[in-house]
């Protein structure tokens, strides 16, 4: 047979009792009607995180013949708007920009599923990422746990090649952290190329999976670059200069907010103090291309190519930073360029299976760790019980 169907072993046809006959003509119906409806039910497992715009869950939603899938929901919350019209007008622009990214189908963004309505509330239902998010992985204590349980063979590769203890949370080793960032770059490309800004890009915004890939995730402040939204949101710390200024954010604002994160990562400790109030956080913006030696530990700010291109992707001004997310993953001075060079020195290592080995580590600690936190979705300490 040539048709590519699939067929019997036997190739032959049953023959029909009457029931098969009706079910067959259901069949036949259904695929002429060239539509169809049914009602799903989600039940809400845990608490994934929230924030200013809502809750996400973990829920399940179930099929037919015990169909089980997990995914994750966004419910938007009406807190922040003076009216019923203003939750709905800001609904409308969410789902537009959904509605494209969904669209995109890229391995390192996020994947919108649906969006719906229920007694006037919105939800976002996305795909359930099997991982942690980049802000919880730098947890200190999750390291510390890591050491005391794991097989010191195993502890001395992970603190020689992966991470190590910073000043005050967990440091990547500069191959590691530029492969997160490459991931967020290509995702970045990939929306920026749909002209869509993400707008919030931040480390509880970067999700690794256990397969060692990262995904950009909260596409709830995207927006689309020719319809930017009449009042905007963001995250200081993690915000370009410009956009504190109260400039619309742009493609190379998404790359000032990467850069933060990278800066982060490879200093072990955060780029602006906690305390810091308008002004001197945007002084301290500014200035940090300048500071970045004193920011960086030696092992990083040895490498001319690494700090060129974190102090391309921060430049205060937006037109000194890379021209797309594209270029600062692929092109000359940008981050595939300092993998390469890394190569070439024999100082490269498998980063997707480095990242995977880490998170084995912490999923396996964390079914023995007990969290301890008073802010749900995120772990501020991490303990052991008394029996481990």
């Amino acid at each position: 047979m040539e048709d590519g169907r699939t067929r019997d072993a036997a190739g032959i046809r049953a023959a029909k009792s009457r029931i098969a006959v009706e079910l067959q003509g259901r069949y036949d119906a259904l695929l002429q009607s060239k539509r169809v409806q049914w009602t799903t039910y989600h039940y809400f497992e845990r608490e994934l995180g929230r924030g200013g715009q809502g809750i996400v869950y973990l829920s399940v939603r179930k099929g037919a013949d015990g169909f089980t899938q997990p995914v994750a929901m966004k419910v938007f919350s009406p807190d922040r708007f003076a009216t019923a019209e203003m939750y709905a007008a800001a609904m409308e622009r969410i789902a537009r920009v959904a509605s494209r990214i969904a669209m995109i189908q890229h391995d390192n963004l996020l994947s919108v599923q649906d969006f719906v309505d229920q007694n006037r509330i919105r939800i976002m239902v996305m795909e359930w990422v099997d991982g942690i998010d980049l802000r919880q992985l730098v947890n200190p204590d999750r390291l510390d746990l890591i050491q005391k349980l794991t097989e010191p063979e195993r502890w001395a590769y992970i603190e020689r090649v992966i991470a190590t203890r910073g000043p005050e949370q967990t440091r990547f080793k500069a191959g590691v952290a530029v492969a997160v960032v490459r991931d967020c770059l290509a995702a970045l490309a990939a929306l920026h190329r749909h002209g869509i800004v993400h707008g919030d890009i931040k480390p509880a915004n970067i999700m690794l999976k256990k397969t060692g890939a990262a995904k950009l995730i909260d596409m709830g402040s995207a927006f689309e670059m020719d319809h930017p939204p009449a009042t905007r949101a963001c995250t200081p710390a993690y915000a370009a200069p410009e956009v504190l200024e109260g400039a619309h954010s742009t493609p190379q604002s998404d790359l000032a907010s990467v850069g933060y994160v990278l800066i982060e990562m490879l200093a072990g400790r955060s780029c602006f103090p906690s305390e810091a109030d308008y002004q001197e956080l945007l002084e301290a913006k500014r200035s940090l291309p300048a500071r970045l030696a004193e920011v960086l530990p030696p092992d990083v700010s040895c490498n001319d190519h690494l700090m060129n291109f974190c102090r391309r992707l921060i430049a205060p001004d937006p037109t000194k930073r890379f021209p797309s997310a594209e270029a600062a993953e692929l092109l000359q001075g940008g981050a595939a360029e300092f993998h390469r060079q890394l190569v070439f020195g024999h100082l490269a290592s498998e980063y997707t299976n480095d990242i995977r080995v880490l998170l084995e580590e912490v999923f396996r600690i964390e079914a023995l760790a007990v969290p301890d936190s008073s802010e749900s979705g995120s772990s501020s300490s991490w303990t052991l019980p008394p029996t481990v």
